[in-house]
């Protein structure tokens, strides 16, 4: 995929960025850049590669200590909902906002 001065000049204008031609030109070219990456990643072969939980995982060779997912911090939903003006079911209610 590969985008056109149009292209460009579009995505400034939904934005709301004013460009001039050689900024243009210049965000052209690096789109293109960014889109031709994105490409040749995608073209790699990962057929059998197991995804890592971390990206230095497979380089350091050594099990990551990860903590426990416990709670440290005491729930108190219901002391911070006595001052909300509306609740429900442990809920903030919010009025209805449609712009």
């Amino acid at each position: 995929m590969s985008l056109t001065l149009n292209d460009v000049n579009r995505i400034a204008k939904l934005a709301q960025l004013e460009m001039d031609e050689a900024h243009s030109a210049n965000m052209l070219d690096k789109l293109n850049g960014i889109f031709a990456l994105a490409e040749q990643m995608q073209a790699v072969d990962t057929e059998g590669v197991a995804p890592l939980s971390h990206p230095l995982a497979n380089a350091m060779q050594v099990a990551l200590r990860l903590r426990e997912d416990v709670a440290t911090e005491p729930n108190r939903r219901e002391e911070y909902q006595k001052v909300a003006p509306k609740t429900e079911d442990g809920l903030y209610l919010v009025p209805k906002v449609i712009e």
